[in-house]
């Protein structure tokens, strides 16, 4: 059962960083827009990092491939992301409650990364094949 639960989490815990990098890669001038709006150098090479870093480690972490790399990786990434995508703190109204949930919800990835990293990935993985 612990095994299975392990590979259940992995997929729906990874799945955002899946989903998103695939919808960085089907719009990277859009991405790099975004990106740019932040006052981050050098966007148009930053999004395409971005995308592959978010669609190969969700990948690993679903597959179970270098888990504990990858989830430590996924956990500095949710971290790094706060401070410049989901500043509720120079906010004001509803952007504030929103981008509050974001940061609140990047570190609570943040702890089922850490969890993943100390546990490992599970019987379910490339990792233990």
């Amino acid at each position: 059962m612990r095994d299975t639960l392990l590979l259940i989490g992995r997929i729906l815990l990874i799945a955002i960083f899946i989903l998103s990098g695939l919808g960085k890669v089907f719009d990277l001038a859009g991405t790099a827009a975004y990106i740019g709006s932040k006052g981050l150098p050098l966007p148009t090479v930053l999004a395409p990092l971005v995308a592959i870093a978010e669609l190969g480690l969700g990948l690993a972490v679903a597959i179970g491939f270098q888990t504990r790399l990858a989830a430590y990786a996924l956990a500095a990434f949710s971290l790094l992301t706060i401070p410049f995508f989901h500043d509720f703190w120079n906010m004001a109204g509803e952007a504030r409650m929103l981008n509050q949930v974001q940061a609140l919800k990047n570190i609570a990835m943040v702890g089922a990364f850490l969890i993943l990293a100390a546990v490992g990935p599970g019987r379910y993985s490339v990792d233990r094949a």
